[in-house]
């Protein structure tokens, strides 16, 4: 009786067997990532649109709102010009300045705040009175006292930042679990390792809430101000051109602050990312 004798498999079979998983699995990474992207640009996209579309479709009137179409050269002839770097540049440094102030600041008085309570009973009815206080409507007080020159830009940004750190701080301080805080004790760890080693990192997260929040009021307060009384800045070209009926120079100004707040917004994502790696990483984390 005839043996039937198998052929051998070629050389290769199951290394491209296991080989042609691998650019289905490129692709489904890739299809995941163009969708993330699509999800995160579509709102985007659809307020492009509508911005285009209706002045032309004259649901609102083009000499006050006009195109998109036409507000993106004249964003571009600003950048080509300079102005709108030199412009940019010293909103950014207003801004910043005030805005690093405040966090040197308001953190560390909020961590005593919220650590020591006889510091908080003898601070706590000053708070209360300033912090209902909107900081636009002192700030011809603060050009009043410190001038109409940087000082007072810088210490308006200051204040309006100090209050979103300070009791975000504060907040995060005393929602610290008490059984952690007790744990550490019952282990016989003095009060600065207690507040260093548990109280500070759990508050950590709840702390960058706040600096999150001040970086957007930073530049929002820095515009105002510089439309009331600056010769330079985001917030002056935009003032400049509305008293000159310069429209799309206005609104290219408007797209450079929402990029600048874009973009400091996410440099402080990557921050916060970078002080709250522990709270995602394993053992194994890097």
């Amino acid at each position: 009786m005839a043996s039937t004798v198998e052929a051998p498999a070629p050389a290769g079979t199951a290394a491209s067997g296991t080989g042609t998983a691998a650019p289905p699995a490129r692709r489904r990474r890739a299809a995941a990532l163009a969708a993330a992207a699509f999800r995160r640009t579509i709102a985007i996209a659809v307020l492009f649109a509508v911005w285009e579309l209706a002045p032309r479709a004259r649901l609102v009137d083009p000499v006050f709102l006009p195109p998109v179409s036409e507000v993106l050269p004249a964003l571009w002839e600003l950048a080509k010009s300079g102005r709108l770097w030199s412009d940019t540049e010293a909103s950014l440094v207003r801004a910043l300045s005030g805005f690093g102030l405040a966090i040197a600041l308001a953190v560390p008085l909020g961590l005593l705040i919220g650590w020591y309570r006889p510091v908080a009973e003898l601070l706590n009815p000053l708070l209360e009175l300033f912090r209902n206080t909107a900081a636009i409507a002192l700030l011809p007080v603060f050009i009043l006292v410190l001038g109409i020159g940087e000082t007072s830009k810088i210490a308006i940004v200051l204040y309006a930042c100090a209050w979103p750190i300070l009791l975000n701080t504060i907040s995060a301080v005393r929602t610290v679990d008490a059984t952690l805080v007790k744990s550490a004790r019952s282990l016989g760890l003095p009060a600065v390792r207690v507040f260093q080693k548990v109280v500070l990192p759990a508050a950590v997260p709840s702390v960058f809430t706040g600096i999150r929040l001040a970086g957007g009021i930073s530049v929002l307060v820095v515009i105002v101000a510089e439309m009331v009384g600056a010769k330079e800045g985001l917030g002056f070209l935009i003032g400049s051109a509305q008293q000159n009926f310069a429209i799309t120079d206005m609104y290219a100004g408007i797209l450079a602050i929402s990029a600048l707040g874009l973009v400091f917004n996410y440099l402080l994502v990557l921050l916060e990312r970078r002080f709250t790696r522990w709270r995602t990483d394993g053992p194994g984390g890097s």
